[in-house]
């Protein structure tokens, strides 16, 4: 009988008090997403290059240092339930997202129903990745946009083990705000967690209503060691 993947049993995600993060700081951090075993388990999965679509190697496009590459479908098992499950409860964020910023399209309740207006649109190369980074390398700030449809919210998830496995590597948001200085913050993350943020401009409040903000990511220079990442985006690519 197959292994059916299953999401870590001690996650306990508490959407109510993630979605509050979210929205008062364009991102929040899920604990204990995967459990040791099977962020060893993706990680095992970069030398396998039949797995992938895509290789990318930073330095040669001016995106940093390090590497990274795309699943090529069907994705592993364990990706494409993470992309399942924790789509439904962040396609209600985009929804709010969306009405606040009084922009009239709505997200479907389900991943497969989002990845058939992708299809439509001509977007159908998966875009989940595994990110590896050595001693020295690091991602310059950015945003995934692969084509006209673009779902707000992304998920990274760290699999190798700050402290043990590598130094340094920090996961870096910045906020541009309207004729204001950008604001940055580094967030600190386990092995097995989980960081939910803004693709490319969320919805803050302000005295006259909502206004946009631009966001970017970024991961800082590695100290040493290696450090790998699962990036969980939801809109497939062109």
């Amino acid at each position: 009988m197959p292994h059916k993947p299953q999401l870590s049993p001690n996650s306990g995600i508490d959407w109510s008090t993630a979605r509050g993060e979210i929205e008062r700081l364009g991102c929040a951090v899920l604990s204990a997403v995967l459990l040791p075993a099977q962020c060893k388990e993706l990680i095992a999965l970069y030398a396998d290059e039949q797995r992938f679509r895509k290789r990318v190697v930073m330095a040669q496009h001016g995106f940093g240092r390090g590497e990274y590459k795309y699943f090529a479908y069907p994705l592993p098992p364990l990706v494409a339930k993470l992309r399942d499950s924790l789509y439904p409860p962040l396609a209600e964020v985009a929804n709010g997202w969306n009405a606040a910023l009084k922009n009239d399209s709505r997200f479907p309740p389900t991943h497969a129903e989002y990845l058939e207006r992708c299809r439509d649109a001509g977007q159908t190369k998966p875009t989940p990745l595994l990110l590896r980074y050595g001693e020295g390398d690091y991602n310059c700030l950015h945003q995934d946009l692969y084509g006209a449809l673009v779902f707000p919210l992304q998920v990274a998830i760290l699999l190798s083990r700050p402290g043990e496995d590598f130094a340094g590597g920090e996961f870096v948001l910045t906020e541009q705000r309207p004729r204001m200085q950008s604001r940055a913050d580094v967030v600190p993350l386990s092995q097995g967690d989980a960081v939910v943020f803004a693709v490319n401009e969320r919805p803050v409040r302000g005295t006259k209503g909502y206004y946009r903000v631009k966001m970017r990511h970024g991961v800082s220079r590695l100290r040493s060691g290696l450090r790998f990442t699962l990036g969980v985006i939801f809109h497939d690519a062109q």
